[in-house]
């Protein structure tokens, strides 16, 4: 049920970043969501994406991509709704990486981004706990 984020090594240069986000969107690719986390020489671009291989292809003559598998998890634009989903997380003893959010097109819901280091454990533990994840195929359906 995971969905599939892409990371890509950037250089910690003026208009790297500019670059890569222009190849994705002149390839006709929605970024459905972006994160960039910088060292002093490098980031890590890391998006969600309308279409994993076109973006790893039209990337291939810059820089190396890698999938990832991460959960995206559904909350409310309200306040305590992160911290409702990281605390079911926090009892099954799962480590959190790294998160990032993005808005949803439905009114008054966003989607938080989380690298754990058991996918599966977390996934079931948010669905007994009834907090909606996305899957790859989910993600098509959000315009």
């Amino acid at each position: 049920m995971a969905i599939t984020q892409l990371s890509a090594l950037l250089e910690n240069t003026p208009g790297t970043l500019y670059q890569a986000v222009s190849t994705i969107s002149d390839a006709g690719i929605n970024l459905r969501a972006l994160s960039v986390a910088d060292t002093r020489d490098f980031g890590i671009l890391r998006v969600i994406v309308s279409d994993v291989e076109k973006t790893k292809e039209v990337l291939s003559d810059s820089t190396i991509c890698t999938e990832t598998k991460v959960i995206a998890a559904k909350m409310s634009d309200q306040a305590g709704a992160l911290k409702k989903i990281l605390a079911v997380i926090q009892e099954t003893g799962v480590n959190i990486e790294y998160v990032y959010a993005f808005t949803s097109p439905v009114a008054g819901s966003a989607y938080v981004v989380l690298r754990v280091d058991d996918v599966e454990g977390a996934e079931e533990v948010l669905a007994r706990r009834g907090i909606e994840t996305l899957t790859d195929q989910d993600l098509e359906g959000l315009l």
